[in-house]
């Protein structure tokens, strides 16, 4: 029986996956909570847009069509049945370091694994990945006051948090 070759990829979306795969990749961790759950997000996103990157690399800058499908994936993630975010175990995240900045870095991301899915990908969006509020509404698909409201929602918890932490910290 004789094997077919497999099909060539085309160069141009070569390139984009291996200039912005790490980014999306670090984009879906800070979203899912979960490395492995990104990893699969990832690639069903870049499965996605390599089905239409005719259409997708005529576009002046792909990579906004790919968050938004890897958002809406991620949000896809959350709403399956009884799914809630998996905890990291302690193996699995982020290693203890005697520096106070990395272990702020480190209770951040923890408290930002709390909040709810839409509200995450918006902080992540938007301050981590540093869009635009515009860019973040046409990512997502939502108005821009949408994304002022979950972000000023998303950052009074994430202070919330940190300060009883901080608290809890102090008396322990």
């Amino acid at each position: 029986m004789k094997r077919r070759p497999p099909p060539a990829v085309e160069p141009g979306f070569a390139e984009f996956v291996a200039s912005r795969a790490a980014a999306l990749f670090r984009t879906a961790v800070l979203i899912v909570g979960d490395r492995h759950a990104a990893e699969d997000l990832v690639q069903s996103a870049l499965e996605r847009t390599y089905r239409h990157w005719g259409r997708v690399s005529a576009m002046e800058t792909p990579e906004p069509y790919v968050r938004r499908i890897l958002a809406n994936l991620a949000v896809d993630h959350f709403r399956a049945v009884n799914r809630r975010p998996v905890r990291l175990l302690d193996h699995d995240g982020v290693a203890p370091d005697h520096s106070p900045d990395v272990d702020e870095h480190d209770a951040v991301i923890r408290v930002l694994r709390e909040l709810p899915p839409r509200m995450r990908a918006v902080l992540v969006l938007r301050y981590f990945d540093d869009l635009t509020e515009a860019q973040v509404a046409e990512v997502l698909g939502i108005a821009v006051g949408t994304v002022k409201s979950q972000a000023a929602r998303g950052l009074a918890k994430l202070r919330e948090a940190m300060a009883s932490q901080e608290q809890e910290e102090r008396t322990a």
